[in-house]
């Protein structure tokens, strides 16, 4: 829903075991990144074609292959911008990579306000179709909103496919607890198709605290159709034609129908938006001219 806001003013918790397969996962993923494209540590995090063990979570690993993989051993500048494109980034620093996830936590700026972050590939990593899957943990408070998405601005289009927006304060979207916090247990999917309308949209209820444990988020994106995944079930589908190259979009930022935040909203990596991978993957079996749309 990024993309209708700025055009008209302008969505099973972890065990110890999901941690210790999550993160035997991620060594698998960087032994068969030897050879792909290199960032200036010399340490590769994307790849392009590589064949990864396992594939994406609930999926036959033999019929995808692995195009984009952050493992977040760093953050790779030459991956993730640090603002969305109609944005200046704010000096405040709100995000950091430590012990191998990405945070992005709720932070005032020097002015006072909570400031929404941005980091995306615009302009570094593009793909048409495939299957695109995030494992993370999410904030919580009132105003929180963090976001996996992806996303393009070719012209006056805005082509959106929203895999996970979470508003904690927002009713019908998140609990309560016994201290008084807004706790999200419910999340969105939305497409949209580039000219401000929807093509369909869903709150997902997960019956689980999703800031107290890890998740994976996924879309299978085919070129008629958009299938959404909440720790490898199906959640959604959607019918519709969405052709445009689109590129990644990780985010925290505030309001909508999560509300305003407030004095009771956490600040602070302790309160961090925490991914521990991001991965692309296109169908092993698609004719060469619909692959990878990468700019670099």
């Amino acid at each position: 829903m990024r993309a209708f806001l700025f055009l008209f003013s302008i969505i099973l918790v972890a065990s110890c075991g999901d941690r210790a397969a999550a993160d035997a996962r991620k060594e698998s993923v960087a032994a068969s990144r030897e050879g792909g494209a290199k960032g200036a540590s010399g340490k590769s995090q994307s790849t392009r074609d590589v064949p990864h063990p396992g594939g994406p979570y609930g999926q036959r690993a033999d019929d995808w292959v692995l195009t984009f993989s952050e493992e977040f051993e760093r953050f790779n500048k030459d991956l993730w911008n640090d603002h969305i494109w109609y944005e200046k980034p704010n000096p405040t620093q709100n995000f950091a990579v430590e012990d191998g996830r990405l945070k992005i936590w709720p932070q005032r700026d020097a002015t006072g306000k909570f400031f929404n972050r941005t980091l995306d590939t615009d302009g570094k990593f593009s793909q048409t179709y495939g299957y695109f899957e995030m494992e993370a943990k999410l904030p919580r408070g009132k105003g929180t909103w963090p976001a996996f998405w992806l996303f393009n601005h070719p012209g006056d289009r805005r082509p959106e496919i929203d895999i996970m927006e979470a508003y904690a304060g927002g009713e019908g979207w998140g609990f309560v607890d016994k201290k008084g916090m807004h706790r999200p247990n419910v999340y969105g999917t939305t497409v949209w198709i580039g000219d401000g309308s929807s093509a369909g949209s869903k709150m997902n209820e997960t019956h689980k605290d999703l800031s107290e444990g890890f998740h994976k988020y996924a879309v299978k994106w085919e070129p008629d159709r958009q299938t959404f995944y909440f720790d490898g079930k199906e959640v959604m589908s959607v019918r519709t034609a969405m052709h445009d190259p689109l590129y990644i979009i990780l985010d925290l930022w505030f309001g909508s129908a999560s509300g305003e935040p407030d004095d009771s909203t956490p600040q602070g990596r302790s309160n961090a938006f925490e991914v521990n991978y991001v991965r692309a993957w296109r169908a092993r079996n698609v004719p060469s001219s619909e692959r990878i749309l990468q700019n670099r």
